[in-house]
């Protein structure tokens, strides 16, 4: 269950940070059309690359290991931007800025949404089984 709340919130809060980058950023362009492509690709490389990305810090640069989403993120938005009509980055400052305002809306909003709102529902319905189970 928990894992479908992770998976539900990282594709809610990808496409949150995929449109304010659109609306922050001139250079990134995001297309109506290719949207749910985008998204989709952006989400399934993500999950992918993030792993691997980390396995590859810790075994040649352990200190950089912190900054695994961000990579995973920056190629992330490069898989996605490979697919036509979806997004399209122009400019070198649209590639350092929009990794970082996806990576941050994603890892804060993933963080919050799970600390605070799931794990409380996880818990409530925990008790009250455990109360249905403990009536006679």
């Amino acid at each position: 269950m928990r894992l479908l709340f992770q998976i539900i919130s990282q594709v809610v809060l990808a496409a949150i940070g995929l449109v304010i980058v659109h609306f922050a950023l001139p250079g990134f362009e995001l297309h109506l059309g290719g949207f749910l492509t985008a998204l989709g690709v952006f989400t399934i490389a993500h999950a992918v690359l993030g792993p691997f990305v980390l396995n590859l810090a810790q075994r040649y640069a352990a200190p950089l290991a912190g900054g695994v989403g961000l990579v995973a993120t920056l190629l992330a938005l490069w898989i996605a931007s490979l697919f036509q009509g979806g997004i399209e980055i122009h400019g070198v400052e649209t590639w350092v800025l929009a990794p970082i305002i996806v990576w941050v809306i994603t890892a804060l909003g993933g963080w919050l949404f799970m600390a605070f709102i799931i794990d409380k529902w996880l818990k409530r319905r925990a008790a009250q089984k455990a109360m249905r189970q403990a009536k006679p």
